[in-house]
């Protein structure tokens, strides 16, 4: 153990704060098309700092061209118009006003305003003519938002299709904005599914960008933005229905959206302006190939694994790590933001592994040395923090079986971490949780 300890530290990259830290990183990357930066918590102040450190290299050294994140279609969107110059919002808190769905702080945090300032700030530096850098949301939580929007393109543009598109929609209207109970409804036969109404809008929007094409119109972002809305719609619509089924059906159905969504993003930009280059934004369990964990056995897929196997060796799976540290995170869905310990690392772990090489923060490449990944490739246990954290329960909420090396082309470790702070806090938050050890601090 102690020699694989040693050959783990010599192989792994310090992080010293230096600029050229992720060279070898971007050297890595070279001119893949995506570079997939995950995370181990939605809650973690290191894990969005660097990754939005890294993006801000790849859009100015490799010319990426949008950021696409695990956030609502309609959402990102307001914050799309905004680096972009398109928007009314005044700053980028005004931008992410929308985002007021639990768990706001994912991406209502300070850290994201900084990169959203900096991204305007860099499209607004851009020659006239070079097209500007994206920043797009590739979930599907938000079937009425999206509706919402499918019909306010529509009223502009074709008031007869917007009173269709409102018939259509109105399938939903029995359960108001509970998509809860819709799901639950239509599995117990109590209502019928709007599959069909959803499927048609979708089929129809879609026609209306054939069209377009078909006449040699230019390339039109809201319509583009209109028919992402009505697919979101259509692929919402089945996973609510699914959430009552087994977990995998759902948690299948989202991660094959947020892969079709990646898709249609690319085959856009790329007729818009040329072979688009993407950095994408998710969870550890979302971006690390699904295959290589317990996920993968049980039959789940991610959107790790589809990218891997549509765009082979232009796709770069890049996971995060930590031992200890605090986090924001919840105690059950839906809750108040509390800033939580992490507790130390499981032992036999690949954290637990990684605290033992002795350095605070580095990065491992797995290109680097046969040795590492054969020793690192048995499967150990990972940690995944979501937007819920119960370390009372960490061993079966938290840790899953994976083989690193099958699971991500390189990690980044940051031995001690601390909680991303959210916009809107609480004295709660501001207070953190108390050691286990108060009163006596030993």
């Amino acid at each position: 153990m102690m020699c694989f300890v040693n050959d783990l530290r010599e192989t792994a990259y310090p992080l010293v704060g230096s600029v050229r830290d992720y060279d070898p990183l971007i050297g890595r990357i070279g001119e893949a098309r995506f570079a997939l930066l995950g995370e181990a918590s939605h809650g973690t102040h290191e894990f969005y700092r660097e990754r939005a450190e890294i993006t801000k290299r790849l859009i100015i050294e490799k010319k990426f061209t949008a950021v696409a994140v695990e956030a609502d279609w309609p959402d990102a969107y307001r914050l799309n118009r905004y680096v972009r110059g398109a928007g009314d919002d005044v700053d980028a808190v005004d931008a992410l006003a929308d985002f007021r769905r639990f768990p706001t702080w994912m991406w209502r945090n300070a850290v994201v305003v900084e990169f959203i300032e900096w991204l305007r700030a860099h499209n607004d530096g851009l020659p006239p003519g070079v097209g500007k850098v994206g920043f797009y949301g590739l979930d599907l939580y938000s079937l009425h938002a999206s509706m919402k929007a499918v019909l306010r393109y529509l009223e502009k543009v074709d008031p007869g299709a917007a009173i269709q598109a409102r018939e259509r929609y109105a399938c939903f209207d029995h359960v108001g904005e509970d998509t809860q109970a819709y799901g639950l409804m239509t599995r117990l036969n109590l209502s019928k599914s709007c599959e069909e109404e959803v499927v048609n809008q979708l089929l129809e929007l879609q026609r209306r960008a054939a069209d377009r094409t078909r006449r040699g119109g230019a390339l039109d972002d809201d319509l583009f933005y209109a028919e992402q809305n009505a697919r979101l719609v259509k692929n919402a619509e089945a996973y609510y229905r699914s959430v009552f089924l087994e977990a995998v059906s759902s948690w299948n159905l989202r991660d094959r959206h947020m892969a079709e969504t990646l898709e249609a993003l690319v085959s856009y930009l790329d007729r818009k302006s040329g072979r688009a280059k993407i950095a994408v934004w998710e969870h550890n369990s979302h971006l690390g190939d699904a295959r290589a964990t317990e996920m993968g056995r049980r039959g789940e897929l991610n959107v790790g694994q589809l990218t891997r196997d549509k765009y082979a060796d232009d796709a770069v799976l890049i996971g995060f790590t930590t031992h200890r540290g605090t986090v924001t995170a919840a105690s059950d869905w839906g809750g108040a933001a509390d800033r939580k310990r992490v507790r130390p690392a499981l032992g036999g772990s690949y954290e637990a592994l990684f605290h033992a090489a002795g350095h605070d923060r580095f990065l491992l490449i797995m290109d680097d040395s046969d040795v590492v990944v054969r020793q690192l490739g048995a499967p150990r246990l990972e940690r995944a923090i979501g937007v819920i954290y119960r370390p009372e329960t960490e061993r079966h909420s938290h840790y899953f079986q994976a083989r690193l090396p099958d699971q991500f082309d390189a990690v980044l470790h940051f031995d001690e971490t601390c909680a991303v702070k959210p916009l809107e806090t609480t004295e709660a938050w501001e207070a953190g949780e108390l050691p286990e050890t108060f009163p006596f601090a030993v």
